[in-house]
């Protein structure tokens, strides 16, 4: 079957929805240099389209050495945040027409995490940080026979913290964890807060012991860059507030 080719007024037509922009990238290419760099490239892209589709445009089409990390592409795996005109966003998720294309668009690995090549961080510390907050649910005795029931209200305590898909956006954009990658950050925080105010758990304490270090809640100045940067909306600093009054009161 012979394929279809459109005719030109139909190619006209797709043609001029098209608007050039110009991508400003931070260049590192360890191979070739220690020096950062940045580099334009100059495109036609419809503007409904996203960031991600204007980098993959530049690798496919213009640099194969433009390196980055990017999977399911709708905004659930996480692996594509990034630094967009200067704020934590996720390129699957970001519009072209929603940050004005008029002007350069930046686009910089996320802050507080070593660079490895180009946008790619190395994600590591972060995910150390989430290990170690015990990001499971425990508890004692034999494996029940039935699961284990929760009300509602109970599900409700801790379902915004529930939504977190680890992309680092808010502990990247985090201006304490910038000057010491030591603070767990907010994403470990939240990860925790998920398990402390489960019903069914029963490692609170010791989550929260674990919180209580120099490193943990305490370091929070409630600047609120996590919850403006969470590609999910969840209330990043309303839930380490909580975990700082379980602290205190000892109340979850």
């Amino acid at each position: 079957m012979a394929t279809p080719v459109l005719d030109k007024p139909a190619q006209d037509a797709t043609a001029s929805h098209l608007i050039t922009i110009t991508l400003r990238v931070r260049r590192f290419l360890p191979e070739v240099s220690d020096e950062v760099t940045w580099e334009d490239f100059a495109l036609e892209i419809d503007p409904k389209e996203r960031v991600l589709d204007a980098l993959h445009k530049v690798k496919w089409e213009m640099d194969g050495t433009l390196t980055f990390r990017r999977s399911c592409a709708h905004g659930i795996c996480g692996s594509d945040a990034m630094r967009i005109n200067g704020r934590n966003r996720l390129a699957c998720k970001t519009l072209i027409k929603d940050i004005n294309p008029e002007k350069p668009i930046t686009v910089e690995p996320i802050k507080g995490l070593a660079v490895l090549k180009d946008l790619v961080v190395d994600m590591e510390p972060f995910f150390q940080a989430y290990r170690d907050v015990m990001p499971f649910l425990v508890t004692k005795g034999n494996e029940p026979t039935r699961e284990r029931l929760q009300s509602a209200e109970d599900r409700e305590r801790f379902d915004d913290t529930t939504k977190c898909i680890l992309c680092a956006a808010c502990t990247s954009s985090c201006p304490v964890f910038w000057n010491d990658g030591q603070y767990f950050g907010p994403a470990a925080i939240v990860n925790a807060h998920r398990f402390i105010f489960d019903s069914r758990d029963e490692a609170g304490e010791q989550r929260l012991e674990i919180l209580n270090d120099k490193d943990g809640v305490w370091r929070c100045r409630t600047t609120f860059n996590c919850t403006d940067a969470c590609p999910r909306g969840i209330e990043v600093t309303k839930a380490i507030a909580e975990v700082k009054k379980a602290l205190i009161t000892r109340r979850y």
